[in-house]
């Protein structure tokens, strides 16, 4: 079905700048390539104006530097990353709160470990020299934590998620005072407690993930990843508070405002 506002888009561009965007669309192609290959650090517009077919100069009117490349790069796996995530979760009903974690989870690890170079752009070591510039990689790169908060969040809305139903530490007062924050600027309904479980959660969702994409593991100490990779969320999914979904039946009737 075609979408009337990509539509008009597309007629409200001129030829050039039709030309442009697919100029640098096929740059960050290439910059995938080249990533994947030779790492971020290793990163050379030259190298990529050359499988362009075009002088360096001429790249240089579309993408001004290397960093610039890496920005693009960035923000093009930060997008891919939620939008598979948001797809995973929006195929569940909206009170299967568990289901909706798990399918958050599982959808960061697939992507993950279909592009690992790209993951490690994201979640591994810094690039030397390069500092993102949080404009333009502060909103796809938050789409993720945003989603699994709103998960939480909208479980404890729900009642499916209480203070009694997951394990919880005294909150130090500066710690507090940051969470307060958060839970202003967000306008989150879950008390403190469950937010610092969910920061928890986050930290150990991405950390599983990162040792299976970085190889941290080894070679032969779990042989059964995916089996592994299920126990973890089922033991995160208890520890933000969150319960099985029993009657999925029920939460499709009782749907209401979307996570």
């Amino acid at each position: 079905m075609n979408d009337p506002a990509a539509d008009a888009e597309t007629i409200l561009r001129t030829p050039r700048e039709r030309a442009r965007a697919q100029t640098i669309a096929d740059i960050v192609r290439l910059g995938r390539g080249h990533l994947a290959t030779h790492g971020a650090a290793a990163l050379s517009l030259r190298a990529v104006a050359r499988d362009l077919g075009v002088v360096s100069s001429a790249v240089y009117r579309y993408v001004a530097n290397r960093d610039e490349l890496l920005t693009l790069l960035l923000v093009d796996a930060y997008s891919e990353l939620g939008d598979a995530v948001d797809a995973a979760v929006n195929a569940l009903p909206e009170r299967d709160f568990d289901g909706r974690f798990k399918a958050l989870g599982r959808a960061v690890r697939t992507w993950a470990l279909r592009e690992p170079a790209r993951y490690g752009l994201l979640f591994g070591s810094p690039v030397p020299g390069y500092q993102a510039p949080s404009v333009q990689t502060t909103p796809p790169g938050t789409r993720v934590i945003y989603r699994l908060i709103g998960i939480l969040d909208g479980a404890y809305r729900a009642g499916a998620l209480t203070v009694t139903t997951a394990r919880t530490a005294v909150i130090p007062s500066a710690l507090s005072a940051d969470l307060e924050a958060i839970r202003s600027e967000l306008g989150l309904a879950m008390p403190e407690e469950l937010q610092a479980n969910g920061a928890l959660v986050w930290t150990s969702l991405f950390g599983a993930v990162s040792f299976e994409v970085f190889g941290q593991y080894g070679a032969d100490t779990f042989r059964a990843r995916d089996e592994l990779f299920e126990h973890h969320l089922t033991v995160l999914a208890g520890m933000a508070g969150l319960v099985p979904d029993r009657n999925p039946r029920d939460a499709l009737k009782s749907a209401a405002t979307p996570v």
